[in-house]
């Protein structure tokens, strides 16, 4: 019954994404951003599609379970970096209309006067991204697998899934993604309540329940305490994702800020998506209650779905498992439109439009299929560079910064300096020398190093050229 659930559910949200194209779709600009003529509705649901993804879902609840109220800083992320962008959400909306941005290499690019800058931007985006569609991908197998115990199944709703995202995104393109959001968060939201009231219920009398038992039996999970989740990780691993998304380091955030129809639209999502994000809390809560009752050492990953087969019937746990799917399938499509079009935009130069058109068409095939294979057969392959998809890409946040300026106060070859040296960091600190920073999120510690190259840099061009910097 619950694979015949998934199986619909997959199958409903690829034909939600083929409904969602109204028109023929003309050139890559109307693919990429859907003409930049979405509303406040429709925006809502994109960009919050960004946020709530298979890791969100499943992998909030996980972190919760072993890591306790560590996972809370998920919290304050996002309406930080919400405040920072309603102020910058205008400006770069409207340098993206006036010289037609796409990516976050287009922007980098112009505003630097730099091809090197913006084909690096988006190689650095392409192989920081990649893991994470990846990610999404063997997540949809992961979720199928967990409640029906059957390998083949979760590799039969891996391939179905991926074949559909391919589909309607070709199809479709940012529009595809858009109407796929408006199903995703609805039915997540429902599964979320549906969780909230009776895992606790079940479990523990309720939710007041669930915190008195862990007060008696684990208080540990309710301080955060010494380890590998202590105060510094917590601290430093908020501020870098709150760097990191508030100046759209991420490279898939772009088509959609870009698809606005203006920047009020924007300004007032901004306002209010921090309430929104409250929603985290309800899968943390489920991974509390997980402590009571699944043995320590389970995987995390896979607890909101167990404690969902235990405490409700199987077609209601069904749902739950198509919220699952929704929330990796959504995701992907998304991360696809950002990869191909920096492939097409920034890497793979050619001046016509249709060549354009196809490469990016290519890459959408060829990025899913290999997302696929190494979700089949080496799941654990890029799993290591999963680890520089937030830490690799706020390297690029002092050059987003700065590029937002007027007129931007530094050149090329000291942002490009500083985006080196910030990569190098963090590549040693996450493969060599793994513990020289101890529990300091190492992408902090490469924007340190980013920011101090680009200054060391920027002064000695500055004297070098005192005319030109005057």
């Amino acid at each position: 019954m619950i694979l015949t659930f998934t199986l619909v559910g997959i199958v409903l949200i690829g034909v939600l994404g083929f409904v969602g194209r109204r028109r023929p779709v003309a050139d890559l600009a109307e693919w990429t951003v859907g003409g930049r003529r979405f509303g406040a509705m429709t925006m809502w649901f994109l960009q919050a599609g960004e946020v709530f993804t298979t890791f969100t879902f499943l992998g909030m609840a996980g972190l919760a379970f072993s890591g306790g109220v560590a996972a809370m800083y998920a919290l304050p992320y996002v309406p930080i970096a919400y405040v920072v962008l309603f102020f910058l959400a205008k400006r770069l909306w409207t340098m993206g209309k006036d010289r037609g941005y796409l990516t976050q290499g287009d922007f980098l690019e112009d505003r630097y006067s730099s091809r090197a800058l913006g084909t690096l931007s988006a190689v650095l985006g392409v192989v920081f991204v990649l893991p994470y569609l990846q990610l999404q991908i063997t997540g949809l197998g992961l979720i199928v697998r967990l409640v029906t115990g059957d390998n083949a199944s979760g590799t039969l709703s891996m391939v179905t899934g991926s074949v559909l995202i391919v589909a309607f995104v070709l199809w479709a393109g940012l529009r595809g993604v858009a109407a796929t959001s408006y199903f995703k968060d609805g039915i997540m939201l429902v599964a979320l309540v549906v969780l909230i009231i009776a895992v606790p219920t079940h479990f523990a009398g309720g939710i007041a329940g669930v915190f008195h038992k862990i007060e008696q039996l684990h208080p540990e999970k309710l301080i955060v305490h010494s380890g590998a989740n202590d105060h510094v990780w917590f601290i430093t691993s908020m501020l870098v994702s709150a760097i990191g998304v508030g100046l759209m380091t991420l490279p898939h955030s772009w088509p959609a800020l870009m698809s606005a129809r203006d920047p009020k639209v924007l300004r007032r999502n901004y306002a209010w998506m921090p309430v929104y994000e409250l929603c985290l809390l309800l899968p943390m809560v489920i991974g509390f209650a997980a402590i009571l009752v699944v043995p320590k050492g389970s995987d995390p990953n896979g607890v909101l779905l167990t404690l969902s087969k235990d405490a409700l019937p199987g077609w209601v746990t069904g749902v739950v498992v198509v919220a699952a799917t929704a929330t990796a399938m959504v995701p992907a499509a998304g991360i696809l439109i950002g990869i191909s079009s920096l492939v097409a935009r920034n890497i793979v130069r050619v001046r016509s439009g249709r060549k354009q058109f196809w490469i990016n068409h290519g890459t959408v095939v060829v990025a899913s299929t290999l997302a696929l294979v190494l979700g089949i057969f080496r799941p654990d392959l890029l799993a290591n560079l999963l680890l520089l998809t937030y830490s690799g890409s706020v390297q690029l946040a002092p050059a987003n910064l700065l590029g937002f300026f007027r007129r931007v106060p530094v050149g090329k070859g000291p942002v490009l300096a500083g985006l080196i040296a910030g990569e190098l960091v963090v590549s040693w600190l996450t493969f060599v020398d793994t513990h020289l920073v101890g529990t300091v999120n190492v992408g902090l510690v490469g924007l340190g190093a980013n920011v101090v190259v680009l200054a060391l840099a920027a002064l000695v061009q500055r004297q070098a050229s005192p005319q030109e910097a005057a």
